[in-house]
């Protein structure tokens, strides 16, 4: 039935498949920046976390009887440690991005969105109709003129913290615009928590941005908080308002009681050893730099190709010398890469020897 489009994928090198990879291999893919979803420590402690309560699983929405005390003290203890009124536990980042465009977006209000944001607040965007403006990735000229432009009730803007496939992280004048024009910022920290700021809380701490009520913060669990979900973070009115109108919100199943205890326990590691896990982040982005020549404000490193079977090519080299990158291609990015996360749990050695053989294969 769909064998001629299969066909075409294969030709033009953007055919994909699930694949279960060795895991002696040194894992420079995954956004486990931390390395925490590999700390089996962690994991008995958020097993005994849950072990303490009656229920174990979520059993309902959470508008019905599926908030769990365990995803209480998520939302509060998120919120406090990042300066928030709320937090709003959500089953998957592409279930966040699509509760905050879908719900907040309302007749006569315009969203200006980065060409370059996440492809599940792409696709909430779709249903949005005329209610939405992308501009140009990063350009805060071309968003001023936008926004001059479109005449609405209500503006908002949605950006990135750190842009998922480059690692570029969002200008920091987007916020002044955000106040200047009143307009609601939504910042998809999806790349950015955990990872940047001294105490790693993300972008708003990695640009001294005090927090406003007109401010949303988005992230998930599934990158450098070793586990799986997402949360918003806003003002106490907005949270209110997506527990009344976000569809995710209301008809999905609460979010996973253990993933949610298992990110917790994470958090608080993070929080509490933060300083060290700096250290190591920027002792990597330092190796990067020294052996690449590529400055990295985040943990993600972007290497373009001309072509996706070089892309390709390149992948199973390094997987062939023991390490796996991610081999990106269309319709991710518009020029196909090759994706190398330096994630703080592999060694500097190992990761020097990586680097090396990337730039010899690119010679």
């Amino acid at each position: 039935m769909y064998e001629n489009e299969l066909k075409a994928l294969h030709k033009s090198g953007r055919f994909r498949q699930r694949k279960r990879y060795d895991e002696k291999l040194i894992d420079l893919a995954s956004n486990d920046y931390l390395g925490l979803a590999e700390k089996h420590k962690q994991f008995k402690k958020a097993v005994k976390f849950v072990e303490n309560y009656k229920t174990i699983a979520p059993k309902a929405s959470m508008l019905v009887n599926g908030y769990h005390p365990i995803h209480q003290q998520f939302e509060e203890t998120m919120a406090a440690l990042n300066g928030f009124e709320k937090g709003l536990i959500v089953g998957s980042g592409f279930l966040a991005n699509l509760s905050l465009v879908e719900a907040l977006v309302r007749k006569g209000d315009i969203l200006f969105m980065d060409e370059e944001y996440h492809a599940s607040g792409v696709m909430a965007s779709q249903l949005l109709g005329d209610r939405v403006v992308f501009f140009d990735h990063n350009n805060m000229e071309d968003l001023e003129r936008k926004m001059l432009q479109y005449a609405s009730r209500r503006k908002m803007i949605a950006v990135e913290g750190a842009y998922s496939m480059s690692g570029e992280l969002c200008d920091r004048r987007v916020f002044d615009i955000a106040d200047r024009e009143g307009a609601l910022l939504i910042v998809d920290e999806a790349h950015s928590s955990g990872v940047l700021g001294d105490h790693l809380l993300g972008i708003f701490e990695h640009y001294g941005v005090a927090i406003k009520p007109h401010y949303i913060k988005m992230g998930t669990l599934g990158k450098a908080y070793g586990s799986y979900g997402a949360y918003i973070l806003a003002s106490e009115e907005i949270v209110s308002f997506l527990e009344n109108r976000a569809k995710p919100v209301i008809y999905s199943t609460a979010p996973s009681v253990f993933d949610t205890a298992l990110a917790l326990v994470n958090m608080k590691d993070v929080s509490k050893k933060a300083e060290k896990y700096r250290r190591r982040i920027v002792a990597r982005q330092e190796l990067v730099r020294s052996i690449i020549g590529v400055e990295t404000p985040s943990l993600i490193v972007a290497i373009e190709y001309a072509e996706n079977r070089e892309v390709i090519r390149q992948q199973k080299r390094l997987i062939e010398e023991g390490f796996l990158v991610g081999a990106i291609r269309q319709p991710t990015v518009s020029r196909p890469i090759v994706r190398l996360i330096p994630r703080t749990s592999v060694s500097r050695h190992t990761l020097r020897k990586a680097l090396e053989l990337l730039m010899e294969q690119r010679r």
